[in-house]
């Protein structure tokens, strides 16, 4: 009886909760990436620094999952959207994306590569993708199997050392 209790309050506390959750439809791609990268406008957030510059490494090795793009790549692609979007100008944001592990395939010219349009989309506007040379030894994959432009670096520790000494920074999500 009490679980049966504690269900139905749980319940009746939720839906108000749920009510005041934000919808989807606040998020929105572009200015960049019109195809992905979702951002939500933040009203009443403190002004980005007119001299904001980012040089930022994201880290990925978790890999898509199945017909879907990889969340990692594309949460490079939503940095981008919403610091144009907030003012900052293309130009004055660097990304590189290292990847390794098993998010490795994500990178290759493989068929039904759901992730291979956002990439060719994101390397045309400079955004750098770093191979771990050792995941692409351990994956069985060749410098010929990546989609062009990819880069295939020593290993993912080697490429964030250097990454760090051209003033990078890991993003930590």
């Amino acid at each position: 009886m009490t679980r049966f209790l504690c269900a139905i309050i749980c319940a009746a506390l939720a839906a108000p909760i749920a009510a005041q959750s934000p919808s989807l439809e606040t998020f929105a791609t572009g200015p960049v990436f019109e195809d992905f990268g979702p951002h939500a406008p933040v009203e009443g957030g403190e002004p980005l620094p007119s001299f904001s510059r980012f040089a930022i490494a994201f880290d990925v090795a978790t890999p898509a999952e199945t017909d879907a793009r990889n969340r990692g790549f594309e949460s490079a692609a939503r940095f981008i959207n919403m610091h144009v979007a907030a003012g900052v100008p293309e130009d004055r944001i660097q990304l590189a994306v290292v990847v390794h592990g098993r998010a490795t395939l994500d990178l290759t010219t493989r068929e039904g590569n759901a992730s291979r349009p956002m990439i060719e989309a994101m390397l045309a506007k400079g955004v750098r993708f770093i191979l771990c040379g050792q995941s692409a030894a351990a994956n069985g994959v060749k410098k010929a199997d990546l989609i062009e432009g990819v880069e295939l670096h020593l290993s993912a520790m080697t490429a964030h050392a250097l990454l760090q000494q051209d003033g990078y920074t890991v993003n930590p999500f």
